[in-house]
């Protein structure tokens, strides 16, 4: 059974920085591509950022570029988002996803995690 667990969340001032974590297991991790999309109150579920099994290529969306990385650890079976220059526009619930090709995690048809709540205060 797949499992993302994803930690990090919290409360940060505007322009501040964070860094979410998901540990997976139940998957071949080295081999997944995996994700992060993000859920504001009222608003439909969107995109943030993905990234190969390899980690060779990374996609984001055009909202997080140049304040977003997204990487991962293999060995660790981890992957990361470091979020900086967080905006107000940033707060949401994140949320980890996990799929057998980029595709399916950029398109949201893999598998998910809880969430964890980012908070940005102005």
């Amino acid at each position: 059974q797949v499992q993302l667990v994803e930690s990090g969340g919290g409360l940060v001032q505007a322009g501040g920085s964070l860094r979410l974590s998901c540990a997976a297991s139940g998957l071949p991790f080295s081999s997944t591509a995996m994700g992060w999309f993000r859920q504001a109150p009222g608003k439909e579920r969107e995109f943030v950022a993905a990234i190969m099994w390899s980690g060779g290529r990374t996609y984001y969306a055009d909202s997080v570029k140049g304040r977003f990385t997204i990487s991962r650890d293999n060995a660790k079976n981890t992957v990361y988002l470091q979020m900086n220059g967080l905006k107000r526009e940033d707060t949401a619930v994140y949320y980890c996803a996990a799929g057998r090709f980029v595709d399916t995690v950029i398109t949201g048809l893999g598998s998910w995690g809880q969430g964890t709540q980012v908070t940005v205060s102005s």
